[in-house]
């Protein structure tokens, strides 16, 4: 097949390898110095809707799979579809399960999917009602799409009432934070699943733990996330099949019978509490990063007839299998991240670092110089690699990030590691 994969980050260099991997032909826009590696780079922005569906239908390309959330809500996948284009990804109603977390907790209430008990609120007097009556530890979340800076966790109403001040009162979010969403706080261990669906049917792909706190011991603010590993040896079977039966099940059957056409993905970021029981905290409409790189390299099986068979609506009893080893992936951020990451400076290292036939260094936020490789974003590389065990992952994936060389660089230590086993909410948006 021809696929065009659309995005230019870590998750996007991960699709576009594994489907390459199989001789499927890729273009991928705007696509990054690793990706042009293994695919044909267009130049075409993640947001150029008009651009984007004049190249798949002037490629004639038999699937798109659009990586980031922003197209997905501007329509994108409506667009394509109108022309007859298989998409991998839902249409813009769909994509409010992501876009707007107001439409989502909703959704979740008149379905009865287990959910924090929330609130939404337009106005203060509303936010320190709801903070009162949660008792002041609680999540605040804007409704909109803000960047990744939309979700605080607090640990007491001041900080509740200052984080819901700064969207409703102070607009710093705009039009994302003209509506609040006020929920309890959970504690428990995070869990990410991610399925794919078909709009009836769906198949769970490889669970992974991600680590969203920019340092050691999940310390520190929080962001896109730092690594990931896969499988979560502590998700049991039991667990999996909790989570499709009381989560996803539902969500796919709320969906439909809501008139919503679902195609793509369901990135449920879960949180696991203390008897054991999953709760759902929110919703992605893509695939996770970096859970994707873990995923991809855990993938078997041809990826690209199984996604064009869900972008089809015809998943029918197709799922993918998955490599027994198991996959870390270690985030290497610049300087500055999560804040204000320093750009421009100097990669080396990479040949090395890939040496290791087990390891693979996706590209997220680069671009080349004057033919030098720089940093062009927060998180630079996602450094993955497998093993018969996740000890053995990790030893690899840092053995090759001890051979790059980034001036400034950051990076997690305990990866696939975390200690103590049980965390508190640190949900991204």
């Amino acid at each position: 097949m021809r696929i065009l994969v659309v995005g230019g980050g870590g998750r996007e260099h991960a699709l576009c390898w594994r489907l390459a991997r199989d001789d499927h032909e890729i273009l991928c826009a705007p696509g990054n110095p690793g990706i042009a590696q293994v695919a044909e780079v267009v130049p075409c922005a993640a947001m150029d809707l008009e651009g984007l569906v004049a190249i798949a239908v002037h490629r004639a390309v038999s699937l798109v799979i659009i990586g980031p959330e922003a197209p997905l809500c501007a329509g994108l996948a409506d667009d394509l579809r109108a022309r007859g284009i298989a998409v991998l990804g839902p249409g813009r109603d769909g994509a409010r399960i992501e876009g707007s977390k107001r439409f989502a907790k909703e959704l979740f209430g008149r379905h009865g999917i287990r959910t924090a008990e929330f609130f939404v609120c337009t106005s203060m007097a509303e936010a320190e009602g709801a903070i009162a009556s949660l008792g002041g530890q609680v999540v605040v979340k804007v409704d909109g799409l803000a960047a990744g800076k939309g979700v605080t966790v607090c640990a007491t109403a001041g900080q509740a009432l200052a984080a819901a001040a700064e969207a409703l009162v102070h607009g710093r979010f705009g039009d994302a934070g003209a509506h609040v969403i006020i929920e309890r706080r959970l504690r428990g261990r995070e869990l990410s699943i991610m399925a794919l669906t078909d709009g009836h049917r769906f198949a769970i792909l490889a669970p992974a733990e991600d680590h969203k706190a920019v340092g050691d011991g999940d310390h520190g603010p929080m962001t896109g996330g730092m690594g990931t590993v896969s499988p979560a040896a502590w998700a049991t079977p039991a667990l999996i099949d909790a989570i499709a039966r009381e989560i996803l099940s539902p969500t796919v059957a709320a969906l439909a019978r809501e008139g919503i056409d679902y195609r793509g993905i369901l990135y449920a970021g879960l949180m696991i509490d203390d008897a054991g029981a999953p709760w759902l905290l929110e919703y992605n409409c893509r695939f996770g990063d970096p859970e994707t790189q873990v995923a991809m390299m855990r993938a078997r099986g041809d990826v690209g007839a199984v996604l064009l068979a869900a972008a089809r609506g015809e998943l029918g009893d197709q799922s993918l299998s998955w490599d027994t080893r198991a996959a870390v992936c270690v985030i290497m951020a610049a300087a500055g991240y999560p804040g204000t990451p320093v750009t421009g400076s100097q990669i080396s290292g990479l040949e090395d670092a890939a040496s290791d036939p087990d390891v693979v260094v996706f590209h997220a936020g680069t671009r080349t110089d004057g033919g030098a490789l720089v940093t062009a974003g927060g998180r630079i590389l996602g450094v993955t690699a497998l093993g018969e065990t996740s000890t053995a992952a990790r030893e690899h994936a840092y053995n090759a990030v001890a051979r790059i060389h980034i001036e400034g660089a950051h990076w997690r230590t305990d990866i696939g590691h975390r200690h103590p086993p049980i965390a508190e909410e640190t949900s991204k948006p």
